[in-house]
């Protein structure tokens, strides 16, 4: 056993919910991959920035090598559909997510017995290194919806909704839906499950983010067929260029939200 990292709670957890196959088998593929990273832990500083030793210098492809269990090959997601793709993705953003799961925010068990003692510089680093991967996305599923659903996803996305102040997608999430550095993701090269699981936790409040959390407050304006049109349109998207987040925002954001410096 991997003292800190997995504790004998959660491989009973794990072990009692035949039902939570995934996390199961993520579990048993993390603990073969621990004992290697567990080591290197310990000598890690405090990284200054997101940017610092974004490029491997201190052997974090071998560190991280437990999140590709679950998250992919350099971090570029996995056929299942429930865990998303991180590379490439704003340092700043993967970096408040690690926090969020560490801190109780958003809940995932295998991820937060992880992260429960880690420190900011670790998850820090961490960040940076992901942010810094530029892998190639796979091409996106053929929708399964009709048109008219698919357009009101892409009207939501572009358009959002005045008459029930529901902002457009691409006010914060950029004109190409890629992201904008730092703290926003992109919403393309997403599988649709995972989609429709993040909005579905912000309605129910099983995610949170930092407080005012601006998501929650616009998930919660969606029903559930603006939920499924929107993901049907966005999962059915290829991603532009080389999905690289855009530099900076063109417009104020919307609304005011916790996890982003404006």
């Amino acid at each position: 056993m991997v003292e800190g990292w997995i504790s004998p709670d959660l491989l009973r957890w794990t072990w009692r919910h035949p039902g939570r196959a995934a996390s199961r088998n993520c579990l048993l593929a993390v603990l073969a991959l621990l004992m290697a990273a567990t080591a290197a832990r310990a000598q890690l500083a405090h990284a200054p920035d997101f940017a610092a030793r974004a490029h491997d210098e201190t052997g974090m492809a071998t560190r991280t090598l437990a999140c590709t269990t679950c998250h992919g090959v350099q971090g570029r997601a996995t056929p299942g559909g429930y865990f998303p793709r991180i590379a490439g993705k704003p340092a700043g953003y993967l970096y408040n997510q690690l926090l969020n799961i560490r801190d109780g925010r958003r809940s995932y068990p295998t991820m937060s017995y992880l992260l429960e003692n880690l420190t900011d510089g670790y998850l820090r680093e961490m960040a940076g290194y992901f942010a810094s991967l530029k892998a190639p996305y796979p091409d996106p599923v053929a929708p399964q919806e009709p048109p008219s659903v698919l357009e009101h996803g892409r009207k939501l996305v572009f358009q959002g909704d005045a008459a029930r102040s529901l902002p457009a997608c691409v006010q914060c999430h950029g004109k190409a839906m890629t992201g904008v550095n730092p703290f926003v993701p992109g919403l393309l090269g997403l599988p649709r499950d995972y989609l429709n699981s993040q909005l579905g936790a912000w309605q129910t409040g099983r995610r949170h983010a930092q407080e005012p959390d601006c998501m929650a407050a616009v998930a919660r304006l969606l029903s559930a067929q603006d939920v499924s049109a929107v993901t049907a349109w966005l999962s059915a998207q290829a991603v532009t260029g080389d999905g690289a987040a855009a530099a900076r925002a063109e417009q104020p954001m919307p609304l005011r939200c916790g996890g982003v410096a404006q």
